[in-house]
């Protein structure tokens, strides 16, 4: 994929988990790896070619990826979100590929079918800007949701889209709201976000030079930025094969990680 770059944006000051990139996650066979260093292995597992990035502002991060044999980019501490890091770490690399993928750095269980998926989708309609992988829940998933949102915890993220596929909206509340059912007309109506972004340059440099807008603000979700602009993200559907697909949010999601770990056979 000579025409994608992957970039890993990580930050040690996470308001919910501080030096949460460094946190350390065991595998099936009871290794401990650090955050950063499964998302790397997540990235290289579906670049199929493309060249992997880790975008910090951290010494800490930067030494971790470059143990890891995997170039960096130092970044300003003052980026708010992981799409202002990369596309400062784009103009700062010189990077010229035509499509970035954002691999979120808390997103060790991404599947490398999702950033092929994701990939694909971009390259099939040339003037797309803005995509993302959503997943429909299964009833354990939803569950957790629903868990989290009782606990007063902020989880997961969810997303309604129309039927063009492009995104309406996403929260951290559980949405749409199903008046407590967990499936309706025999399917779970809710679907995941997936922690994934695709964007062509042009979205990228637009971000940059746009306000933060009021509902970005109150949900921490960076990609309502694109919305409350104006412009389109594609809702890329993607099934989940199987596999397990959880963010590391919380303290609290560590044990849970490490059983999808476990339970994938995932070292």
């Amino acid at each position: 994929m000579s025409d994608v770059a992957i970039i890993i944006p990580a930050r040690y000051a996470s308001t919910r988990y501080p030096g949460k990139p460094l946190a350390t996650l065991k595998g099936a066979t009871g290794v401990a790896r650090t955050l950063v260093e499964r998302s790397i292995l997540a990235a290289r597992a579906g670049a199929d070619g493309a060249a992997v990035y880790v975008a910090t502002d951290d010494a800490r991060i930067a030494a971790e990826a470059e143990r890891l044999e995997t170039p960096v980019i130092m970044t300003d501490a003052a980026c708010r979100n992981g799409t202002e890091r990369v596309a400062q770490a784009v103009a700062r690399a010189g990077i010229t590929a035509e499509i970035i993928v954002n691999l979120q750095g808390d997103a060790p269980l991404t599947p490398p079918h999702f950033v092929t998926a994701l990939v694909q989708a971009m390259r099939d309609v040339p003037g797309r800007q803005v995509a993302t992988p959503v997943l429909r829940c299964d009833a354990e998933s939803l569950d957790h949701f629903l868990a989290d949102r009782r606990a007063g915890r902020v989880g997961a993220t969810t997303v309604v889209f129309d039927r063009a596929g492009n995104a309406l909206y996403f929260s951290k509340e559980v949405i749409p709201f199903t008046n407590g059912k967990a499936t309706v007309d025999g399917v779970v109506p809710v679907f995941h976000h997936v922690g994934l972004y695709a964007y062509r340059r042009p979205a990228l440099d637009a971000y940059a030079g746009m306000a933060q807008g009021v509902l970005e603000a109150l949900e921490g979700l960076e990609q309502l930025r694109f919305l409350e602009h104006g412009l389109p993200i594609a809702a890329v559907e993607v099934d989940g094969r199987g596999a397990a697909f959880w963010e590391l949010n919380n303290p609290s999601d560590v044990p849970l990680i490490e059983g999808y770990l476990a339970k994938m056979g995932m070292a």
